[in-house]
């Protein structure tokens, strides 16, 4: 039986030009190799499975050539070029860096520099992994790689080049490998296959593509898996099935089903993806992806920036004329909050849920609010039931309405008596009623004279003059601040603003029983000038002093102070009294 090799190893690039996507880093060493200027140390650094170490021996073997061709390849006909090609070089070393990360191992390799090449012209240690040394290791480097003999060129090879030495990213000539392109990699991939002689379709490849994350190795890894998985025919199902990837079908659904508001299908689809084992974090992740691939399609100039099929780029295409781009906006901004939100949440299900009902409700139409109740609340689910129960609603209410006004046709009415309570609201009611369809600037501004002539007149009719029963207790500035608080927190609930306001200000008796309050704003002041004589009032009867006379005046601005937030206070409390900060700093508290 022929021994098998994998695919990563049996078609690893052997020359520059059969390195895939590194064209700027190949031609820049080609060029070097051609000219004769090269540097006595060079990093590689880049992700997983870019090409560095491939390029490292391609690299090394062409400067050991002794006739590299006019474009800086090595020849594969000299002595050095076979003796590479059969791996019996000795003028080319490779360490791995994770395993021989000691002093003494760098020792050992001080000691092989110091023997010239026997064939060729360089001795080339090819050093991977090399952020793994210990720092130790990497101050006995320093000066070889600083200055090594005329015969060495060092290349490093790393994944985190951000844990090497800076006095060691100094010494050298630093190529940064990128991410393998998804279009890259099927062409790669279909090359492949058609020297093993194995049947793909287009889809497959691009799944495999993505699965690899930007690593030829990996997805020539993932390629192998695959084709013994297909038997030597890759189709798309088979793919998806084998590597549990969810079906990208599944997105466009949602995204149809969410344009149509049917939250019920959408609630079906998921329970149908979870029940196949997939996670719900998953799924949201990949339909983030696919809005955003969408909206990409929405303009010709970022279609090319979908990496993906040319028929999948056709569908979404088609699938972003239908979206508008505000769904689009506001369905991702819901993905991407989910996303943060899921590690987090005790019921993963429910956030992805409710995160799905929210999509479906993007285009949907707001429902007129009821009475009483906040017009941000969830939209109706199921609109249909609705629309069918409110006629029926309609009719029974008009039914009733009808029997009623016979009953109590049949009873005799009593003459009316008008009073003088019911003559002013006649007289609001006689004041012109907006018309009806769309709301004029006219009538907004006629709405709120009225509203603002009724709250007058209601001022003065609802409010009584308290009786002066003789009561003029004294009282300090302290019962007169704590009657105020408590008069603010008993004020009604339409008026909750203005009492937040007042709780901030701070009456005083300016000379018994005249009392001023000091009002930061004129709107303020207006407001409360209002409603100054019920104010008057209630600190009378809870002061037990009829005789008070109430003051509202409005700040100057030097007397305007600044409202501090909680974490303001907490800075200021903490300047006077170091011992809060340093409980703080004890505890690791917050301030909620």
């Amino acid at each position: 039986m022929k021994e098998y090799i994998v695919s990563a190893r049996k078609y690893r690039p052997m020359s520059f030009d059969t390195v895939v996507g590194q064209t700027a880093l190949t031609t820049t060493l080609k060029n070097a190799v051609r000219s004769g200027k090269l540097a006595h140390a060079y990093l590689f650094c880049g992700p997983r499975g870019v090409g560095k170490t491939t390029c490292a021996r391609i690299f090394a073997k062409a400067i050991n050539c002794q006739h590299p061709t006019e474009e800086g390849e090595a020849c594969n006909q000299c002595e050095s070029c076979q003796a590479f090609n059969e791996q019996r070089s000795f003028n080319i070393f490779e360490l791995d860096a994770a395993s021989n990360n000691s002093v003494e191992n760098i020792k050992a390799l001080m000691e092989q520099t110091r023997i010239p090449p026997q064939v060729g012209k360089y001795k080339v240690f090819i050093i991977d992994e090399v952020h793994m040394l210990s720092t130790a290791a990497f101050n006995a480097f320093l000066k070889t790689l600083e200055e090594p003999p005329a015969h060495v060129i060092f290349i490093l090879a790393t994944t985190e080049k951000h844990k090497i030495l800076p006095t060691i990213i100094s010494r050298c000539q630093i190529y940064d490998f990128e991410r393998m392109t998804v279009p890259n990699i099927v062409d790669h991939l279909k090359m492949v296959a058609q020297k093993e002689g194995i049947s793909f379709e287009e889809e497959a490849l691009n799944v495999i593509a993505e699965k690899a994350d930007g690593g030829m190795r990996d997805a020539l890894s993932v390629f192998d898996q695959a084709a013994s998985f297909c038997q030597g025919n890759i189709t798309y199902q088979k793919v998806i099935e084998d590597l549990n990837v969810l079906d990208s079908e599944n997105y466009f659904n949602i995204v149809d089903l969410a344009l149509q508001n049917k939250v019920p299908e959408v609630m079906v689809l998921l329970n149908n993806v979870i029940a196949n084992g997939f996670d719900g974090g998953h799924l949201i992740g990949g339909l983030a992806t696919h809005i955003r691939n969408v909206l990409m399609a929405k303009d010709p100039q970022t279609l090319p920036l979908l990496e993906v099929s040319q028929r999948q780029m056709e569908r979404f295409s088609e699938q972003a004329k239908k979206c508008p781009t505000r769904f689009l906006y506001q369905a991702l901004k819901l993905c991407n909050q989910c996303d943060i939100n899921y590690r987090q949440s005790s019921n993963k299900r429910l956030l992805v849920e409710l995160t799905l009902i929210q999509i479906a409700q993007v285009t949907q139409e707001d429902d007129t609010p009821a009475a009483g109740r906040s017009p941000k609340r969830l939209k109706s689910l199921f609109r249909k039931l609705i629309t069918n129960v409110q006629p029926k609603a309609a009719a029974q209410g008009a039914a009733e309405r009808s029997h009623a006004g016979t009953v109590r046709q049949k009873e005799p009415v009593a003459p009316s008596v008008p009073t003088e309570s019911a003559a002013k609201p006649a007289t609001t009611a006689a004041a012109p009623a907006p018309q009806a369809g769309k709301l004029r600037l006219s009538n907004i501004g006629h709405t709120f004279a009225t509203m603002r002539k009724v709250g007058q007149e209601t001022e003065q009719t609802v409010e009584p003059e308290l009786k002066d029963n003789g009561e003029q207790k004294a009282f300090t500035d302290d019962d007169l601040l704590f009657h105020w608080t408590s008069m603010c927190n008993r004020m009604p609930q339409e008026m909750a603003g203005m009492a937040a306001r007042m709780k901030n200000m701070t009456p005083h008796i300016v000379q018994m029983p005249i009392v001023e309050v000091v009002v930061d704003n004129e709107i303020l002041l207006n407001q409360m000038t209002a409603i100054k004589k019920r104010i008057r009032n209630t600190l009378a009867r809870d002061l037990h002093n009829n005789q008070i006379e109430l003051t509202l005046r409005l700040a100057e601005a030097s007397e305007v102070t600044k409202i501090l937030t909680k974490k303001e206070l907490f800075e200021e409390m903490s300047r006077k009294n170091p011992a809060i900060e340093r409980l703080r700093s004890l505890y690791d508290m917050e301030l909620a």
